[in-house]
């Protein structure tokens, strides 16, 4: 991230703790999406004493360490002299095991002696740090989501067009790297896929099956954008695994911030649930580095390029809708499909996208809206609203309110 562009995220976590109320802030969100940068151009805004501390070591971290750290953090409430709280920033904590425990009761201690320490908890595996939350420390937190940067965003701070973001995705430390293409290969796949899998999945969580995680990794970076049943799932990556376990893997993968199975729009959640889920990656950069094309040959290959703008359309739209209350479906009854439809309580729009993409499937939108009512029908590139003009609108945006 460049030092003067600040995310959205940043006036966020900085209106919250300069507010005398006391909420652990949990700052959540995948690998190399400028958390700990945010948090850093909020405490020098603050100018507040302050102590950061990471647990992100080649091993884990014990419960001690983060005692040890938390009174630094005390120490800091005793001396500090300024009109803003002393603030404690304790990062990759979900690696600590029974993290959630220790830091309730350090939280309920200092409570009870009106100690105005405030506490900031990172963490890049938001599916480890929401099971911890919800096991101990409910009503003590507020969460905000950090996820893969927008078009908008790296179109301010680093001046990209719509084509280089639909290939290069959303990677801020990625950006001085794309004039040389093996280089920005290289890190995509070895500081954040293989990191990510390795440190963030396969480290925190048991896996039986490291092999058929990361292939279907590639398998969704291969398919993002269509939809497979988690049998063809099996049959494709030749495993004899079985679709429980291959339905836990794609869950472990979302909450890296990686790829996600997007489910069939139903109208009832169970059958939402069982639906076979359209593969999904979280940033179109996962899907070009596995390519093996250059940006000039992905632009000249129309089929590839037109799922490449459709994937990264439909990353942008879990992205921002993250914290949000929107959710994400597709449709398909037969042989008629919509590609998107976005749902906010009982609101509901529905999408369809002209990105080029051959499919062999008819529009759906007219049985769609006979069927379910949606407020709002948007078509998204062609004669429809600008694929640029999409990526710099957040989901909530296109939900009637």
């Amino acid at each position: 991230m460049t030092k003067k562009y600040k995310r959205p995220v940043f006036h966020t976590l900085l209106s919250r703790l300069e507010e005398p109320r006391r909420f652990i802030q949990v700052v959540a969100g995948p690998r190399q999406t400028g958390k700990t940068t945010v948090v850093t151009q909020v405490l020098e805004s603050l100018k507040a004493p302050s102590h950061y501390a990471a647990a992100d070591g080649p091993t884990l971290q014990s419960g001690v360490w983060l005692e040890q750290q938390w009174e630094i953090g005390r120490m800091k409430s005793i001396s500090g002299k300024t009109k803003v709280n002393p603030i404690l920033v304790l990062d990759e904590i979900q690696k600590i095991t029974g993290w959630s425990e220790i830091v309730k009761r350090l939280w309920d201690e200092d409570s009870r002696k009106n100690m105005p320490l405030k506490v900031v908890i990172l963490g890049s595996s938001p599916l480890l740090i929401q099971k911890g939350l919800s096991e101990s420390l409910a009503g003590r937190f507020e969460m905000i989501p950090v996820m893969h940067w927008s078009f908008d965003e790296m179109n301010r701070a680093f001046g990209w067009d719509i084509d280089r973001y639909i290939f290069f995705g959303g990677y801020p430390g990625a950006a001085g790297l794309i004039g040389d293409m093996q280089r920005w290969a290289r890190y995509i796949l070895d500081s954040l896929i293989e990191t990510a899998i390795s440190r963030d999945i396969l480290l925190m969580t048991r896996v039986d099956k490291p092999a058929l995680l990361r292939r279907l990794f590639f398998l969704g970076c291969q398919y993002s954008g269509q939809i497979l049943s988690y049998q063809k799932m099996l049959g494709q990556l030749q495993d004899a695994g079985n679709t429980t376990t291959l339905a836990h893997y794609l869950e472990l993968l979302s909450g890296a911030g990686m790829i996600t199975g997007i489910p069939k729009f139903s109208g009832k959640r169970i059958m939402q649930r069982a639906s076979s889920p359209k593969l999904q990656i979280l940033n179109s950069a996962f899907m070009s580095v596995n390519s093996g094309l250059s940006f000039e040959e992905a632009r000249r290959d129309h089929e590839f390029w037109g799922r490449l703008v459709e994937s990264a359309l439909g990353a942008h739209l879990i992205n921002s809708a993250a914290g949000t209350g929107v959710e994400l479906f597709y449709w398909r009854e037969r042989n008629r499909e919509v590609d998107m439809v976005l749902r906010q309580g009982k609101s509901i729009t529905a999408i369809e996208v002209k990105s080029g993409k051959v499919k062999n499937i008819l529009p759906g939108m007219e049985e769609f809206a006979r069927t379910f009512k949606p407020q709002r029908k948007l078509l998204v590139g062609g004669q429809g609203i600008s694929i640029e003009e999409f990526l710099r609108t957040p989901a909530i945006e296109w939900i009637m309110q």
